[in-house]
């Protein structure tokens, strides 16, 4: 049955090929997606090997404290990291340095994946949350490698579409060795697709381990000069916005702005590129704006725009009171955790669906969900009126974010176990 998905994707191949070409996120490093390394390219030493892949950078960010753990725990390993997108590929050279060999991912093609198998030697391969491709996968068990599955989740709502699929092509689950799933409904929908149940361990999710926790500690009056904010007065930060919000946030501020003078407000949209959208709409609204990397030369304005990247986290630590966007248009939310993590009270919209674990974690604990722009005025209105609660419900939400940590030394540990005996320490 496997034959069959192995001709179909290349078939499929073969006609998405020139719109991959095409993709700005998915046209280079096209060699390395076939399979072939140069043979100038630094395929890394040490034992034992060990393949991460994430999709994307925000998926490779959730693997980082897994990485810190191998490294803690087996110093002389060589961590292999891969990824998708091109963004995945230049985040990973920036920020991960644990990895000893960074690259593309291959395409799921039968030749790729056994030439890319053969390259890098793995002797674990760890995949993330749905990343299950069949002929890495079975390229990886020919060769003798151990496959886990780690942050493992599978849609509900597609249930019957994997079952119809993993059916069609000799199921796949079989020839991992190890699930490390989110949560206990996780587990259960992995069970009932075939995963064996000595496999199976719920471990929580890693990318809880990789909230900073530290944020702007050492230099926040730094980058509350270069950001143009007065520590005297108080901070509404807008964080990883999308178009069709910051309209409306805007208003929301015009009005807190009336009942509490002085109030600053930050917007850090999701896309930097789309500062001059912002700026143009606070400019509209008669609002002085000013962009962050205008620096502490560009003054003081009661709207900044936050127009660098890497800064956010960092950022938040300033603010007295934080929205999440993504969260009042359909795109499923953003990361609740990050401004939590630096202690601060965390409201967001409705539309949350991409974030329900981290809902869960914050709702009734520091985050608070509004279902319009009025209500967050409300709510906002209330909290800035209560500095005494903003405190609380800052240190609330630090604590509920500390209590969910640590998946990725229990990840690791099990990971490890799988490994033949030696190679775990070696």
């Amino acid at each position: 049955m496997h034959l069959l998905y192995a001709i179909a994707s290349y078939v499929l191949f073969a006609v998405a090929f020139p719109l991959l070409l095409w993709h700005p996120k998915l046209r280079h490093g096209v060699p390395f997606r076939l399979g072939f390394y140069r043979r100038s390219f630094d395929l890394g030493t040490g034992s034992p090997r060990i393949w991460l892949h994430g999709a994307s950078a925000g998926d490779l960010l959730s693997l980082q404290p897994m990485m810190k753990e191998l490294k803690a725990r087996s110093p002389g390993c060589c961590i292999i990291v891969t990824t998708i997108t091109n963004s995945g590929l230049a985040m990973a050279r920036k920020k991960l340095v644990e990895a000893d060999v960074i690259c593309h991912a291959p395409y799921d093609l039968f030749g790729a994946t056994r030439r890319a198998v053969a390259a890098l030697r793995p002797d674990l391969l760890v995949l993330e949350y749905t990343e299950i491709w069949p002929n890495l996968i079975r390229a990886a068990r020919k060769a003798g490698v151990r496959i886990a599955l780690t942050n493992g989740r599978f849609n509900p709502d597609k249930m019957s579409r994997y079952r119809v699929f993993f059916r069609a092509i000799s199921n796949p689950l079989r020839r991992i060795d190890c699930f490390l799933m989110r949560s206990d409904e996780e587990a259960e929908r992995v069970l009932a697709l075939g995963a064996a149940p000595d496999r199976v361990w719920v471990t929580g999710n890693t990318k809880f381990d990789a909230l900073v926790l530290d944020g702007a500690a050492g230099r926040e009056e730094a980058l509350r000069a270069e950001m143009g904010l007065d520590p005297r007065r108080p901070v509404f930060m807008a964080g990883s916005t999308h178009e069709g919000e910051e309209e409306l946030l805007l208003g929301v501020y015009a009005e807190l702005r009336g009942r509490h003078p002085g109030l600053q407000l930050v917007v850090a949209p999701r896309y930097v590129e789309r500062a001059g959208r912002i700026m143009a709409l606070a400019a509209e609204a008669g609002l002085p704006v000013r962009l962050r990397s205008g620096g502490a030369a560009a003054g003081h304005a009661d709207v900044t725009v936050l127009d660098t990247i890497g800064e956010l986290a960092a950022a938040y630590r300033l603010a007295t009171l934080v929205f999440v966007g993504g969260s009042f248009v359909t795109r499923g939310g953003q990361n609740v955790l990050e401004p939590a993590a630096q202690g601060k009270p965390v409201l967001f919209g409705p539309h949350m669906e991409n974030f329900k674990d981290s809902v869960q974690v914050l709702q009734g604990r520091g985050g608070l969900q509004v279902s319009t722009p009025e209500q967050l005025l409300k709510v906002a209105d209330e909290l800035l009126s209560r500095p005494d609660q903003i405190e609380e419900l800052g240190t609330l939400a630090r604590s509920s974010v500390l209590a969910i940590r640590g998946a990725s030394a229990r990840n690791v540990e099990h990971m490890l176990s799988i490994l033949p005996r030696g190679r775990a320490a070696a």
